[in-house]
């Protein structure tokens, strides 16, 4: 079962058991959190490496990249989720979880989404607006541990936090198979993904700074 810690993500998968199972396998195979993490990292690299590799291809080769990269995702979240699950249910906490629980989850997001960036290049700015909608991914998570290090809740909330900003992402990466369909330039629909990325943490950051600094303001 699941800890209850509010100052973990909230991820109802946590008590299935098809995740307790793998969680336990992963522990009896003698893999620790850390190891897990920086699996997430290698993941998303990959991902990224698929969709660079997707701008170098044919339309008819094109597909297989973008479907391998899009499959990196929650393969990426997987990881996310079963570090902690290691850590705090399989009590093999270390004095550096908190370090590999945080960069990898920062490179990840940047890989993935610059990566993205990079397969919209064929339309005008998407590779600035993958570098952007990653600085803003990183931005989330800033605020929410700088509430944390000012003594106040985690902020897990917003119209984008990182489970919904993934699944959006691997959307815009499937349907950007369909480009050529419609006769659009590659990288149509990620382009428009990375928008709607790109405003969604926006909010995001503006909606965790306003509850941090309400919670400050109460504490007085």
């Amino acid at each position: 079962m699941a800890t209850t810690d509010p100052l973990r993500r909230p991820i109802p998968q946590r008590s299935a058991g098809w995740a307790t199972a793998i969680a336990g396998a992963l522990q009896r195979a003698g893999l620790r959190p850390n190891h897990i993490s920086v699996a997430s990292v290698l993941v998303s690299l990959v991902g990224c490496g698929c969709l660079v590799v997707s701008v170098h291809a044919d339309d008819a080769a094109r597909a297989l990249p973008l479907v391998l990269a899009a499959l990196c995702i929650p393969l990426r979240l997987l990881c996310n989720m079963f570090d902690g699950m290691l850590a705090v249910e399989g009590g093999l906490r270390t004095p550096t979880g908190e370090l590999y629980n945080e960069v990898p989850d920062r490179i990840s997001d940047l890989a993935l989404l610059a990566g993205a960036g990079w397969a919209a290049s064929s339309v005008a700015g998407g590779a600035a607006l993958g570098w952007l909608a990653g600085s803003l991914a990183v931005l989330t998570a800033y605020v929410r541990t700088l509430g944390v290090s000012a003594g106040c809740a985690q902020q897990f909330g917003g119209v984008l936090p990182k489970q919904r900003r993934m699944w959006l992402l691997m959307a815009g990466i499937l349907l950007s198979v369909t480009d050529p369909w419609w006769g659009w330039p590659r990288g149509t629909v990620l382009w428009v993904t990375l928008v709607l990325v790109v405003l969604g943490c926006a909010l995001t950051v503006a909606t965790r700074l306003r509850a941090v600094a309400r919670e400050l303001r109460e504490k007085g």
